[in-house]
Protein backbone atom coordinates (compact mmCIF):
# COMPACT_ATOMS: atom_id res chain seq x y z
CA UNK A 1 0.00 0.00 0.00
CA UNK A 2 1.04 3.59 -0.31
CA UNK A 3 3.72 3.01 -3.32
CA UNK A 4 5.22 5.94 -5.16
CA UNK A 5 3.36 5.76 -8.81
CA UNK A 6 5.71 8.41 -10.42
CA UNK A 7 8.23 10.94 -8.97
CA UNK A 8 8.68 14.53 -10.70
CA UNK A 9 10.54 17.91 -9.63
CA UNK A 10 8.80 20.87 -10.79
CA UNK A 11 10.96 23.29 -9.72
CA UNK A 12 13.42 23.64 -7.32
CA UNK A 13 12.81 22.10 -3.86
CA UNK A 14 8.96 21.56 -5.59
CA UNK A 15 8.49 18.08 -6.11
CA UNK A 16 4.77 15.79 -7.66
CA UNK A 17 4.12 12.59 -6.59
CA UNK A 18 1.38 9.80 -7.38
CA UNK A 19 0.32 7.46 -4.67
CA UNK A 20 -1.31 4.31 -4.71
CA UNK A 21 -4.40 5.45 -2.54
CA UNK A 22 -7.58 4.00 -4.49
CA UNK A 23 -10.29 4.47 -1.45
CA UNK A 24 -9.04 8.01 -1.23
CA UNK A 25 -9.27 8.68 -4.95
CA UNK A 26 -12.60 7.58 -4.99
CA UNK A 27 -13.32 9.49 -2.10
CA UNK A 28 -11.75 12.95 -2.26
CA UNK A 29 -13.75 16.13 -3.30
CA UNK A 30 -11.70 19.25 -4.15
CA UNK A 31 -10.03 21.34 -0.73
CA UNK A 32 -9.43 18.18 1.23
CA UNK A 33 -6.07 17.05 2.36
CA UNK A 34 -4.43 14.25 3.39
CA UNK A 35 -1.58 13.39 6.04
CA UNK A 36 1.59 11.16 5.73
CA UNK A 37 4.12 10.05 7.66
CA UNK A 38 7.84 9.47 6.15
CA UNK A 39 9.00 6.94 9.08
CA UNK A 40 7.50 4.53 11.29
CA UNK A 41 9.06 5.50 14.19
CA UNK A 42 9.88 9.01 14.70
CA UNK A 43 8.60 10.64 11.95
CA UNK A 44 6.76 13.40 11.97
CA UNK A 45 2.93 13.80 10.75
CA UNK A 46 2.64 16.69 7.78
CA UNK A 47 -1.11 17.72 5.94
CA UNK A 48 -0.34 17.64 2.23
CA UNK A 49 -3.33 18.91 -0.29
CA UNK A 50 -4.78 16.29 -2.73
CA UNK A 51 -3.81 18.11 -6.27
CA UNK A 52 -5.27 15.64 -8.05
CA UNK A 53 -6.99 12.25 -8.33
CA UNK A 54 -7.14 9.27 -10.41
CA UNK A 55 -9.69 6.47 -9.88
CA UNK A 56 -8.58 4.39 -12.95
CA UNK A 57 -5.09 3.91 -11.74
CA UNK A 58 -6.19 4.50 -7.97
CA UNK A 59 -3.96 7.36 -7.42
CA UNK A 60 -3.53 10.65 -5.65
CA UNK A 61 -0.93 13.59 -6.66
CA UNK A 62 0.65 15.48 -4.14
CA UNK A 63 2.50 18.38 -4.54
CA UNK A 64 5.42 19.45 -1.52
CA UNK A 65 8.62 21.96 -1.22
CA UNK A 66 11.06 20.84 0.57
CA UNK A 67 11.20 23.28 3.58
CA UNK A 68 11.49 20.77 6.58
CA UNK A 69 12.76 17.39 7.78
CA UNK A 70 9.76 15.29 6.55
CA UNK A 71 9.45 17.11 3.57
CA UNK A 72 13.50 16.48 2.87
CA UNK A 73 13.11 12.95 3.60
CA UNK A 74 10.37 12.84 1.23
CA UNK A 75 11.95 14.26 -1.48
CA UNK A 76 14.10 11.52 -1.39
CA UNK A 77 11.61 8.49 -1.97
CA UNK A 78 12.01 6.70 -4.89
CA UNK A 79 9.57 5.17 -7.58
CA UNK A 80 8.47 2.00 -5.94
CA UNK A 81 9.13 3.06 -2.43
CA UNK A 82 6.33 2.80 0.06
CA UNK A 83 4.99 5.09 2.76
CA UNK A 84 4.44 3.89 5.81
CA UNK A 85 1.45 5.67 6.99
CA UNK A 86 -1.14 7.72 4.61
CA UNK A 87 -4.70 8.96 6.03
CA UNK A 88 -7.14 10.66 4.44
CA UNK A 89 -9.31 12.01 2.62
CA UNK A 90 -9.41 14.88 5.65
CA UNK A 91 -10.99 18.03 6.26
CA UNK A 92 -14.02 19.44 4.36
CA UNK A 93 -14.64 19.76 0.76
CA UNK A 94 -14.80 23.16 -0.92
CA UNK A 95 -18.27 24.38 -1.20
CA UNK A 96 -18.47 24.17 -5.13
CA UNK A 97 -21.53 25.96 -7.03
CA UNK A 98 -21.69 28.11 -9.52
CA UNK A 99 -21.31 32.05 -8.20
CA UNK A 100 -20.89 33.80 -11.22
CA UNK A 101 -17.45 35.02 -11.66
CA UNK A 102 -14.67 33.61 -9.26
CA UNK A 103 -10.97 34.44 -8.91
CA UNK A 104 -8.85 32.07 -7.75
CA UNK A 105 -5.46 33.54 -6.59
CA UNK A 106 -2.60 31.54 -5.68
CA UNK A 107 1.11 32.01 -4.48
CA UNK A 108 3.90 29.38 -4.84
CA UNK A 109 2.78 25.87 -3.87
CA UNK A 110 -0.55 27.11 -3.37
CA UNK A 111 -1.10 26.81 -7.04
CA UNK A 112 -1.26 22.96 -6.14
CA UNK A 113 -4.05 22.78 -3.78
CA UNK A 114 -5.63 25.44 -6.05
CA UNK A 115 -5.80 23.51 -9.17
CA UNK A 116 -8.86 20.61 -7.83
CA UNK A 117 -10.78 23.49 -6.39
CA UNK A 118 -10.05 25.78 -10.25
CA UNK A 119 -11.11 22.60 -11.76
CA UNK A 120 -14.72 22.37 -9.77
CA UNK A 121 -15.20 25.81 -10.08
CA UNK A 122 -15.13 25.90 -14.25
CA UNK A 123 -17.20 22.77 -14.13
CA UNK A 124 -19.81 24.16 -12.31
CA UNK A 125 -20.34 27.23 -14.85
CA UNK A 126 -18.19 30.26 -13.37
CA UNK A 127 -16.13 32.50 -15.09
CA UNK A 128 -12.53 31.66 -13.70
CA UNK A 129 -9.62 34.06 -13.66
CA UNK A 130 -6.28 32.71 -11.85
CA UNK A 131 -3.83 34.46 -10.52
CA UNK A 132 -0.49 32.99 -10.28
CA UNK A 133 2.33 34.80 -8.14
CA UNK A 134 6.30 33.03 -7.28
CA UNK A 135 9.55 34.64 -6.72
CA UNK A 136 10.63 34.32 -9.86
CA UNK A 137 10.04 32.52 -13.52
CA UNK A 138 11.62 28.91 -12.08
CA UNK A 139 9.02 28.66 -9.47
CA UNK A 140 6.22 28.68 -11.42
CA UNK A 141 4.32 25.62 -11.37
CA UNK A 142 1.46 24.37 -13.49
CA UNK A 143 0.88 27.15 -15.42
CA UNK A 144 -0.29 24.71 -17.98
CA UNK A 145 -2.44 22.58 -16.39
CA UNK A 146 -3.77 26.33 -15.09
CA UNK A 147 -4.25 27.65 -18.31
CA UNK A 148 -5.97 24.87 -19.66
CA UNK A 149 -9.01 25.86 -17.04
CA UNK A 150 -8.68 29.49 -16.93
CA UNK A 151 -11.41 31.99 -18.84
CA UNK A 152 -8.35 34.56 -17.58
CA UNK A 153 -4.51 33.82 -16.48
CA UNK A 154 -2.51 36.32 -15.02
CA UNK A 155 1.12 35.54 -13.44
CA UNK A 156 3.02 37.55 -11.00
CA UNK A 157 6.97 37.38 -10.32
CA UNK A 158 8.64 39.53 -7.74
CA UNK A 159 11.49 40.18 -9.56
CA UNK A 160 9.53 40.79 -13.22
CA UNK A 161 11.19 37.22 -15.00
CA UNK A 162 8.25 36.05 -16.12
CA UNK A 163 4.90 37.83 -16.45
CA UNK A 164 3.93 41.27 -14.56
CA UNK A 165 6.40 42.69 -11.97
CA UNK A 166 4.09 42.57 -8.72
CA UNK A 167 2.53 40.86 -6.26
CA UNK A 168 -0.66 39.08 -6.57
CA UNK A 169 -3.07 41.66 -4.79
CA UNK A 170 -1.81 44.18 -7.48
CA UNK A 171 -4.25 42.59 -10.25
CA UNK A 172 -7.05 41.23 -7.34
CA UNK A 173 -7.27 45.03 -6.40
CA UNK A 174 -8.04 45.81 -10.08
CA UNK A 175 -10.24 43.08 -10.31
CA UNK A 176 -12.58 44.71 -7.64
CA UNK A 177 -12.26 47.83 -9.18
CA UNK A 178 -13.70 46.65 -12.40
CA UNK A 179 -17.65 47.53 -13.16
CA UNK A 180 -18.76 44.44 -12.29
CA UNK A 181 -16.74 42.91 -9.19
CA UNK A 182 -16.00 38.85 -8.89
CA UNK A 183 -18.58 36.94 -6.96
CA UNK A 184 -15.59 34.67 -5.04
CA UNK A 185 -12.47 35.21 -3.98
CA UNK A 186 -10.05 31.96 -3.02
CA UNK A 187 -6.75 32.71 -1.59
CA UNK A 188 -3.79 30.19 -0.87
CA UNK A 189 -0.52 30.74 -0.63
CA UNK A 190 1.67 31.88 2.17
CA UNK A 191 -0.22 33.27 5.35
CA UNK A 192 0.83 36.64 4.92
CA UNK A 193 -0.05 36.91 0.94
CA UNK A 194 -3.64 35.11 1.74
CA UNK A 195 -3.98 38.09 5.01
CA UNK A 196 -3.25 40.93 2.42
CA UNK A 197 -5.46 39.61 0.06
CA UNK A 198 -8.16 39.73 2.11
CA UNK A 199 -7.18 43.33 3.12
CA UNK A 200 -7.50 43.89 -0.28
CA UNK A 201 -10.77 42.48 -1.19
CA UNK A 202 -12.15 44.08 2.60
CA UNK A 203 -12.93 47.34 1.19
CA UNK A 204 -14.84 46.07 -1.71
CA UNK A 205 -17.15 43.40 0.35
CA UNK A 206 -16.20 40.50 -1.70
CA UNK A 207 -16.10 37.25 -0.10
CA UNK A 208 -13.27 36.12 0.35
CA UNK A 209 -12.07 32.42 0.98
CA UNK A 210 -8.48 31.30 2.78
CA UNK A 211 -6.91 27.91 2.88
CA UNK A 212 -5.30 27.43 5.86
CA UNK A 213 -1.99 25.62 6.46
CA UNK A 214 -1.07 25.42 10.40
CA UNK A 215 0.89 22.92 12.36
CA UNK A 216 -0.97 19.80 12.59
CA UNK A 217 -0.79 16.41 13.97
CA UNK A 218 -3.49 13.93 14.19
CA UNK A 219 -6.19 15.76 11.80
CA UNK A 220 -9.18 14.93 13.47
CA UNK A 221 -9.57 17.95 16.16
CA UNK A 222 -8.09 15.84 18.79
CA UNK A 223 -4.45 17.73 19.47
CA UNK A 224 -5.83 21.34 19.04
CA UNK A 225 -2.42 22.30 17.39
CA UNK A 226 -4.29 23.78 14.36
CA UNK A 227 -6.53 25.98 16.22
CA UNK A 228 -7.33 29.28 14.88
CA UNK A 229 -9.26 32.36 16.02
CA UNK A 230 -12.15 33.04 13.25
CA UNK A 231 -14.11 35.95 14.42
CA UNK A 232 -14.92 35.40 18.28
CA UNK A 233 -15.10 31.62 17.75
CA UNK A 234 -11.75 29.06 17.98
CA UNK A 235 -11.60 26.75 14.81
CA UNK A 236 -9.62 23.43 14.12
CA UNK A 237 -8.17 23.39 11.08
CA UNK A 238 -8.30 19.91 10.62
CA UNK A 239 -12.06 19.07 11.12
CA UNK A 240 -13.70 23.01 10.93
CA UNK A 241 -11.60 23.81 7.60
CA UNK A 242 -9.28 24.17 5.76
CA UNK A 243 -11.26 26.95 4.38
CA UNK A 244 -12.46 29.98 5.95
CA UNK A 245 -13.82 33.56 5.45
CA UNK A 246 -10.65 35.49 5.47
CA UNK A 247 -12.13 38.57 6.66
CA UNK A 248 -12.51 36.99 9.94
CA UNK A 249 -9.26 35.08 10.04
CA UNK A 250 -6.59 36.02 13.10
CA UNK A 251 -3.58 36.26 10.48
CA UNK A 252 -1.44 37.75 13.60
CA UNK A 253 -1.86 34.71 15.71
CA UNK A 254 -2.07 32.39 12.68
CA UNK A 255 1.11 33.29 12.06
CA UNK A 256 2.64 34.01 15.37
CA UNK A 257 1.73 30.20 16.38
CA UNK A 258 3.38 28.68 12.86
CA UNK A 259 6.66 30.91 13.86
CA UNK A 260 6.66 29.03 17.69
CA UNK A 261 8.96 25.69 16.71
CA UNK A 262 10.99 27.65 13.87
CA UNK A 263 14.29 27.20 15.51
CA UNK A 264 13.61 23.26 16.71
CA UNK A 265 12.56 22.78 13.13
CA UNK A 266 15.56 24.36 11.58
CA UNK A 267 17.89 22.34 14.52
CA UNK A 268 16.25 19.04 13.36
CA UNK A 269 16.20 19.85 10.01
CA UNK A 270 20.07 20.64 10.34
CA UNK A 271 20.30 17.50 12.15
CA UNK A 272 18.56 15.10 9.55
CA UNK A 273 20.62 16.63 6.78
CA UNK A 274 23.90 16.36 7.87
CA UNK A 275 23.37 12.64 9.05
CA UNK A 276 21.37 11.08 6.41
CA UNK A 277 22.51 12.88 3.43
CA UNK A 278 26.48 14.87 3.81
CA UNK A 279 26.86 10.93 4.77
CA UNK A 280 25.31 9.38 1.79
CA UNK A 281 27.26 11.97 -0.19
CA UNK A 282 31.17 11.50 1.47
CA UNK A 283 30.39 7.60 1.23
CA UNK A 284 30.70 8.16 -2.57
CA UNK A 285 33.22 10.25 -2.52
CA UNK A 286 36.74 8.79 -4.37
Amino acid sequence: MNEILYKEQLSQDVYLMRLHAPLIAEERQAGQFIILQTDDDYGERIPLTIADANTTEGSITIIFQVVGKTTKHLSAFKVGDHLPALVGPLGKPTHIQNFGSAVCVCGGIGVAPMHPIAQALKKAGNHVTIIIGARTKELIILEKEMKAIADELIICTDDGSYGRQALVTAPLKELCEREIKPDLVIAIGPPVMMKFCAETTRPFHVFTQVSLNTIMVDGTGMCGGCRVNIGKEVKFVCVDGPEFDGHLVDFDNMISRLNAYKDIERTHYKCFVEKTFDRKEKAVEP
